[in-house]
């Protein structure tokens, strides 16, 4: 399959100080390296988004935003279809925001205005009840809680190796012990090196990934059972629970209000 390119419009600065644009990503769609003078809050509305953002990847479900300092050069390539949202702010909005690329928590009010303004195509407030949703907006951008990245990735060569074989087989059951055998160091090594770089236990950061599959194989006619199988679970009740803990609802209850009729 020929790799789409996406052509995002291109500004030598923002029209207004806060600008929104949405956009529907076919599958296999890449965006190449670029950077401007603004800041950009990128998120998914339906799918999971994959950036590279300043050398580092970010992997983030439909609940977290991706955000981009001004001058940070940041790329996509997304092997399934997603529902692109960007928020770009002026750079003297963005002095109260993070100096490094994170991934922020969407608060409930954040998603209600972020929603109503894609629904009703808004890219530039202009009426007075607009504007005060945005002032409400970058105040909420700037109490959101910060997360280094969802799935944080290693630079260490062994643990990537892990990290990029259990991403290929997010369904692979083997234990820390055997992943350990397979990058020749001891279980409690390969431990300590997940908390240390991840910041996170091996079943976190498993966990985490099988959530983010889980997100795009419920874009699918597969039963919920079936997902949980596919993904390594013996059992639906164990594979709704983790699902549930992540996203605040069931894998059904996601896939009536997220996944768009076909």
């Amino acid at each position: 399959m020929a790799r789409h390119t996406v052509r995002l419009a291109d500004f030598h600065s923002l029209p207004s100080a806060v600008y929104f644009r949405y956009s529907d990503f076919a599958p296999d769609t890449e965006c190449t390296p670029h950077r401007h003078l603004w800041g950009s809050l990128d998120y998914s509305a339906n799918g999971v988004m994959r950036m590279e953002v300043a050398g580092s990847r970010f992997m983030s479900p439909p609940q977290y935003a991706v955000w981009i300092p001004p001058n940070t050069e940041h790329s996509s390539y997304n092997a399934q279809a997603i529902v692109y949202r960007s928020v770009g702010l002026a750079p003297a909005l963005c002095e109260q925001l993070p100096k490094a690329p994170c991934t922020l928590a969407i608060s409930e009010i954040l998603k209600a205005i972020l929603s109503d303004f894609a629904q009703r195509d808004v890219n530039i407030p202009q009426t007075e009840a607009d504007i005060r949703l945005v002032q409400v907006l970058v105040d909420q951008l700037k109490q959101a809680p910060i997360h280094d990245c969802f799935l944080p990735y290693a630079r260490h060569p062994g643990l990537l190796g892990v990290l990029e074989g259990m991403q290929a087989e997010p369904g692979d059951n083997r234990p820390l012990a055997q992943w350990a055998q397979q990058v020749h160091v001891s279980e409690r090594t390969l431990a300590r090196q997940f908390v240390r770089e991840l910041g996170m236990s091996f079943g976190e950061w498993r966990q985490r990934l099988r959530y983010l599959a889980a997100i795009e194989a419920l874009d699918s006619d597969r039963s919920v059972q079936h997902v949980a199988f596919d993904l390594g679970y013996s059992t639906a009740s164990a594979f709704i629970a983790m699902f549930q803990r992540h996203a605040g609802c069931t894998p059904e209850q996601y896939r009536r209000t997220n996944i768009r009729s076909r």
